[in-house]
């Protein structure tokens, strides 16, 4: 019996393409990640081998068709493949096919893109919106802990949908590493397939610009430090999983984190790793630092050369919250916090945001610097974990923004090029409205 049905296995590995149903094949996605005007990469994942590559058209003209490359996806890639889209013009929509084993792969939704204008010197500044969120915890009773279901309302990102942002981006705590997989090649590429298959997640994906930074629960485990022997596997399975447009500080040796950067319009982001070079958190003796000197250092820089209207710093724990209580930036590293916010003033540095998560809440702090400039903390938090009432007094909120339950955040910049406003709009997981804010640039 075992020679015969290994005999059907190699029989069925032979038969052609045509013969199999490409839907099976198809595990996550197609997603799309970083999106610029001459390029945007397109991710999937596979649920075995298989040739992987997408046709994409302006939209309305599917006979001006164009193909990325092939690529045949592998186990030890966890049968995920990046393959761009690099004959695109700027400020276009497309739509685009995925085809596995040269069978085209039919979808229960759009899958459209869209690449930034290219309006500098020519108009005023695009309309665009971005959404945000953190906390996206996604059940698996065997190796979640007992009693209450951690996650839920998994609709949420159907409503993200709904909203049609031009950019998703994700805080951290996208997926979260359990006991079992903290120490494994193997469990780790099964959380994080896990989560990404999760059904409501997929016409998010595959319409939305799809951004990311990790906290601890995919880095690692909880409150997850530079000492985490496998940060080699997560940083890895991050690349893997993302479509980021890089990943580390610019000019450096090996591997250092998730650092990146990217532009939108009159809007820079800044992605910040918080984890990759942070001391314990318990260790009484180190210094006390969320980013380190050098990642630091570079965005201070960063910031101060950026000619952007708003400049949306995404980092996973809170950054202006006075309260001194698990890994706020007040709590563990004061200092350091200070600091940042001494030479975001004396650079003269305007519009700043940070876009922060974590604490499975929703807050928006105000902080008017020496110079007199404002400076934004947006913490957006859970999409799908469990959420709970806050008792602490952050000094800076601004009233009316705090939530207490599964909610997500859109930032929508619109406006002539010196009148820019940020328009922030929280949700709740079935779409209604909690609360608004506009934040006029300075």
């Amino acid at each position: 019996m075992r020679t015969l049905m290994l005999l059907i296995t190699l029989w069925l590995g032979m038969q052609p393409a045509a013969a199999q149903n490409p839907a099976d094949l198809l595990q996550s996605g197609p997603m799309v990640g970083y999106a610029e005007m001459r390029e945007v990469m397109l991710w999937v994942q596979t649920t075995r081998p298989a040739i992987v590559f997408f046709a994409y058209w302006p939209e309305g003209q599917p006979d001006s068709v164009h193909y990325t490359d092939m690529y045949e996806t592998r186990k030890e890639e966890a049968w995920t493949a990046h393959l761009v889209a690099d004959e695109v013009e700027p400020g276009r929509t497309y739509e685009y096919q995925l085809y596995l084993n040269k069978q085209p792969v039919k979808l229960a939704w759009p899958a459209r893109f869209k690449t930034p204008p290219l309006w500098q010197w020519r108009t005023d500044p695009p309309e665009f919106t971005v959404a945000t969120g953190s906390c996206a915890y996604i059940n698996e009773p065997p190796y979640d802990r007992p009693g209450r279901p951690y996650g839920g309302e998994y609709e949420i990102f159907t409503s993200i949908y709904e909203q049609h942002p031009d950019i998703m981006l994700w805080l951290g705590d996208n997926t979260y590493l359990r006991e079992a997989d903290w120490f494994s090649w193997t469990g780790i590429v099964k959380r994080y397939t896990h989560t990404r298959s999760l059904p409501e997640m997929q016409p998010l994906l595959a319409n939305a610009a799809n951004y990311a930074i990790w906290d601890d629960h995919e880095y690692g485990p909880n409150d997850a430090d530079r000492t985490y022997v496998h940060k080699d596997k997560t940083l890895r399975a991050f690349q893997l999983f993302w479509g980021n447009p890089s990943y580390g500080l610019p000019g450096a040796c090996g591997p250092n984190g998730i650092t990146s950067y990217f532009q939108w319009g009159d809007v820079d982001f800044f992605l910040l790793d918080n984890r990759w070079f942070r001391p314990p958190n318990d260790c009484k003796t180190c210094e006390k630092t969320i980013l380190g000197k050098e990642q630091l250092e570079w965005l201070i820089e960063a910031l101060a050369a950026s000619k952007a209207t708003f400049k949306l710093v995404a980092v996973g724990g809170q950054v202006l919250n006075t309260v001194e209580r698990w890994e706020t930036w007040a709590n563990l590293a004061p200092e350091e916090r200070n600091y940042l916010l001494g030479r975001l003033a004396a650079e003269g540095v305007r519009n700043v945001i940070f876009l922060t998560g974590d604490r499975h809440h929703t807050e928006l702090s105000k902080f008017v610097n020496e110079q007199g400039w404002t400076v934004y903390d947006l913490t957006s938090s859970p999409l799908t974990s469990s959420s709970g009432p806050r008792d602490e007094v952050n000094k800076l909120r601004v009233p009316g923004t705090l939530v207490t339950r599964r909610n997500f955040v859109t930032l929508t910049f619109s406006g002539p090029r010196k009148q820019r406003t940020c328009t922030l709009r929280c949700f709740d997981a079935q779409g209604n409205e909690l609360w608004q804010y506009v934040i006029e640039a300075e």
